[in-house]
Parts: structure tokens; sequence; C-alpha cells
């Protein structure tokens, strides 16, 4: 089988792109050449910048299905469909959650209500991120009809995360002590490792299988105290966490994991689970993203409290 990766030596892309060489996948990649270069040996590259439009790459060659990694933008899928035409079998979609309408009632299926498309900016931000995700979903759908596949993962963590917002916790954890928490600890969590989530898209590509899957997990239902507990116990750490009061204007953006709106980013995988959507238990997830921190010599990570500000939320949390 062949198929064309968009995107590929990041993150998710780098774990799709290792899961299918490892099941014998001819690999072609499409990307600016910049991130991983010195990845995947071997395997065909393709140059462009979806950014501006350069897919003069991509005008020669056939593959079975293509797996969309990087598209954010309507137009950047748009194109890569205007010049890949029928040369391609299978266009799967990697979307995100972020596609539904918020306060969707937990458990619920790829059937929820989606936000409103939009298509008149492309300032990329946390406004426009799921309705852009929606009008590429649409388009995709459009032009390809019963050859198209629509992967909505939740919160995708694992080795080689870039957003540090699972990572933070890893860390945090292993260091032991008092940790804050400017949140419920009973807080429900959804995170899948981007292996399983690697795992279900090249089995749907190999499938050839249409629809709509939601990727989630992990395999048992897990609190965000839970999940700190987890990260302690595989570092032989012991913490206590403490749930402190910070404003919302002062919290951190994206604080890891933390959302006001849980309720409504809690879904089912049934559908996914049924088609190859595997469950990476997540002490080992854990684990695995401790042990690949630590190998990277402790850079600084974009998310989370400074050791200064955890501090002084813990000293105002005992004074009170």
């Amino acid at each position: 089988m062949r198929i064309l990766v968009l995107g590929g030596t990041s993150f998710v892309g780098r774990a799709i792109v290792e899961e299918a060489l490892a099941r014998g996948t001819d690999v072609t990649l499409f990307g600016r050449g910049l991130t991983g270069p010195e990845l995947f040996p071997g395997v065909p590259r393709r140059i462009g910048d979806r950014g501006t439009g350069d897919y003069s790459a991509l005008e020669s060659g056939s593959w079975d299905a293509v797996v969309d990694v990087s598209g954010y933008l309507p137009r950047h899928v748009r194109q890569s469909m205007d010049v890949l035409r029928d040369r391609v079998g299978r266009y799967l979609f990697v979307s995100s959650h972020a596609v539904y309408r918020p306060g969707a009632a937990p458990g619920s299926d790829e059937d929820a209500p989606r936000r409103t498309p939009v298509r008149d900016t492309e300032v990329l931000d946390g406004d426009t991120y799921g309705p852009f995700k929606v009008a590429c979903e649409d388009d995709v759908l459009a032009r390809y009809g019963s050859r198209a596949t629509l992967v909505r993962p939740g919160k995708v963590v694992g080795p080689h995360d870039p957003s540090g917002s699972f990572t933070y916790w890893v860390r945090r954890a292993a260091q032991g002590g008092t940790i804050a928490l400017p949140a419920d600890p009973a807080q429900p969590v959804q995170v899948v490792d981007a292996r399983d989530l690697a795992r279900l898209v090249v089995q749907l590509t190999a499938d050839d299988r249409a629809g709509a899957f939601q990727a989630v997990g992990p395999a048992e239902p897990v609190t965000l105290g839970g999940l700190i507990a987890t990260c302690a116990e595989v570092a032989g750490a012991r913490v206590e966490v403490v749930p402190v009061e910070v404003p919302a204007d002062e919290l951190p953006p994206l604080f890891p994991l933390v959302r006001a709106d849980w309720t409504s980013q809690q879904r089912s995988a049934l559908r996914a689970r049924g088609v190859g959507l595997g469950a990476t238990p997540l002490a080992v997830t854990a684990a695995d993203v401790l042990a690949w921190d630590r190998s990277r010599g402790e850079p600084d990570l974009p998310s989370g409290f400074t050791p200064a500000q955890e501090r002084a939320l813990l000293d105002r949390a005992v004074r009170r």
C-alpha cells in the first residue's frame, strides 16, 4: 500500500509515519523539509509549502491514500485536493473534537452537532480552530464522498509532544511534593496516546474505510487528580495535590488539561475502538513521556506554572 502524508515529522504525523513504516507501507512525505529532516532516511520527500500554496511537488504520482495531518485552514485542504484530484484513492483528514458545538452530553458520539464552518478569515486562534476544521471536513466530504475518512482526536499525548500539556504533569509529578492544581481534581480528562491514534489512522487506510471516528482515551476513565497520581507512581514519587484558586485572567493560556467545559470534552470511543483504536495504559504513556522528557535535557515547557508561580499559589492557599 502507498500513502502520502501531508506533514509527518513533528508529533502526530511522526507517529503515523512510524506506524505505517512498521507495517511495511510505502510512505511519501510532503512538507517544507524543515522539521526533523534527519528522520525517516530513505523515505521519499516532496518539498512544498502549504502556507504559500506551493504544491508543485505533488503534480505527479499516485497513492492509495493521503493522510492530511497538517490541514488547519480550509484553503490548505482545498489546494491539496485540487492538485491531487483522483490520483489518491482515499483522503483521510485528521480533524479534531473541537468541531463539536459546546454543551454536548458526556459520552456523545460522532453524530453530535458540529460548529458552524468559518471561511471568511484565516486568523487561526481558539475561536476559529474548530470552525476551520468543520469547513475542512465539509470540503473533503464534498470532494471525495465515500472515499473520505475523518478522524477526530481528543487531546493527543505522548513522546515528542511540542505542546507540553501532558509533559508538564509528568515532569511535575516526577519532582514530587505539593502540587498546585487550578481545577477540581475530580475533573474527568480524556487523553489519547499518539501511537494509538497512529494505529487507528493506518488501519483505516489499510481497510479503505469511510466515516468519522473519535480517537479518545485512555482505556479506563480517569480524573485529572488520578492522572497526576499515575504520573507520580511511574516516577516513584510521592505527591499531594492542592486545589488553588486562580482568576481566569491570571491563569496561563491553555493550562495543561484544565477545562471549564470538561463535561463536553468527554466523547465516546466506541466506533473507533470497533475498527482498530487501541488503548495504551495511561501508566505506559506516562512512563514513556517521562523517559523522553529526561532524554531532552529538560528544556523549558510552553505550558503550566513556573516554580515561582506555583510556590506563590501554594503560599496563598496556606494563608487562607
